[in-house]
């Protein structure tokens, strides 16, 4: 039954939504319990480790002494409170200072956990402003979470660009980087600047298969001369050997300064980019089937089934789209290197996706936020990103053959293992 519209009752819906989280708090609750035994225990064992040193009168110098006050910190599940247990200690080390206590669990001055220090710069570069930290934070972490005020993540982000400073000049001596990835990621963050801001950035896999960010230097565009700064500035800080390959897009300032710094280095051009590039060349009605031949190319078990495809690629297309072969024609040789290296590395040495997958969330950041910054910050801000992203980096598969590639006695014909000649 239809009421009348006289007797109609509007209920407002409720709009606010508590923060308050039942399984939160029970997790929270049960991460402090968890974290107070741990300190508890560490203190325990400190203590018995040291029963047996006793003073003049036969006293324990090392013993518990209640508790400090309590403290609160920030963690990935909100804010945790938390009552350290004191420990007296008497001795004096052989400089004549007092020996102190400190907890490697939860050190005198940490006042956040790693993970919010990985989460802020993610934050910033997924658009969230400087002033709306608070309000993000108390969303996802708790109504506790304010404290990291606008004032504070500003302190943290100045801290980040002289981390960023001291990073870009370690050393590298005794370095050995058996592959490269290149690209120039462009970005605007928070710049007013008509020309944009090229990222030059070198990721590189050492001998155990671990993949880790290399370089990340400014740049005027991709240019011949920004990359021989950048690489020249590595061999100026210890790297004495290049990679085995480099992988790339098709910027030609990449190439022409490697071929000189480090002549011996093979390339290998993104197949990712270069078919993007070809289908680009072609009309909507032939991307398909052009991008299926494509896949055929690199997806060959031998070099030599993947110059076949190629060479039908070319005489299917080249009568109709002369533009579409010639881009792909030019780099044929950079775009089959990787038959030259292990097969279980392939998957790696094709494409630059590594780069590509960690510095897509710069350009989001490019459209998100407003008004002028630096290149100083955008770099800061780019070398926090990317060494959040490279803990999680898987490492190569079959890192024992890296050094087969770096063998001069080994070579790799179609993937395979073979002694040279």
């Amino acid at each position: 039954m239809i009421l009348p519209s006289t007797k109609r009752k509007v209920v407002p819906l409720k709009t606010e939504v508590s923060s308050y989280d039942a399984l939160t708090e029970i997790c929270r609750e049960g991460a402090k319990k968890m974290l107070q035994a741990a300190i508890e225990q560490e203190v325990a064992e400190y203590i018995e480790r040291h029963q047996h040193i006793v003073d003049e009168h036969g006293h324990q110098v090392v013993v518990r002494n209640g508790f400090m006050p309590e403290r609160g910190f920030q963690t990935g599940i909100g804010s945790l409170t938390i009552k350290r247990p004191r420990v007296n200690d008497k001795r004096i080390d052989e400089d004549g200072q007092k020996i102190r206590f400190s907890s490697s669990i939860l050190p005198p001055y940490l006042r956040r956990s790693k993970s919010i220090e990985d989460l802020l710069p993610w934050l910033y570069l997924r658009g969230i402003s400087t002033g709306n930290f608070s309000e993000a934070l108390t969303a996802l972490l708790g109504h506790d979470a304010p404290g990291l005020s606008a004032t504070t993540i500003t302190r943290l982000k100045s801290h980040w660009s002289d981390e960023y400073k001291e990073w870009s000049k370690r050393s590298l001596k005794g370095k050995n980087y058996v592959y490269f990835w290149a690209d120039g990621v462009y970005s605007k963050i928070r710049l007013g600047e008509d020309n944009k801001q090229c990222l030059l950035v070198i990721m590189g896999a050492t001998l155990d298969g671990k993949k880790e960010i290399v370089s990340v230097i400014d740049g005027m565009r991709e240019s011949e001369l920004s990359w021989s700064h950048v690489l020249l500035d590595l061999k100026k800080r210890g790297l004495e050997n290049g990679p085995k390959i480099a992988v790339g897009d098709g910027a030609m300032g990449f190439w022409a300064a490697i071929s000189k710094i480090f002549p011996n280095t093979k390339w290998q051009r993104c197949w990712c980019h270069k078919t993007a590039n070809v289908l680009n060349c072609l009309p909507k009605s032939q991307q398909p089937k052009a991008k299926s031949m494509l896949h055929e190319i690199w997806m060959a078990a031998t070099k030599k089934e993947a110059e076949k495809a190629f060479d039908m690629f070319i005489s299917v297309f080249r009568a109709k789209y002369p533009k579409a072969t010639d881009c792909l024609e030019k780099d044929r040789e950079a775009l089959l290197a990787f038959y030259s290296f292990p097969a279980e590395h392939w998957k790696h040495i094709r494409t630059t996706n590594p780069i590509e997958s960690t510095f897509a969330t710069i350009r989001l950041r490019t459209k998100r936020t407003k008004g002028h910054g630096s290149a100083e910050a955008a770099l800061a801000m780019a070398f926090k990103l990317a060494q959040c992203a490279e803990k999680k980096w898987r490492r190569l598969d079959k890192p024992e053959l890296l050094a087969e590639v770096i063998n001069i006695k080994v070579r790799f014909v179609d993937g395979v293992k073979r002694k040279a000649a």
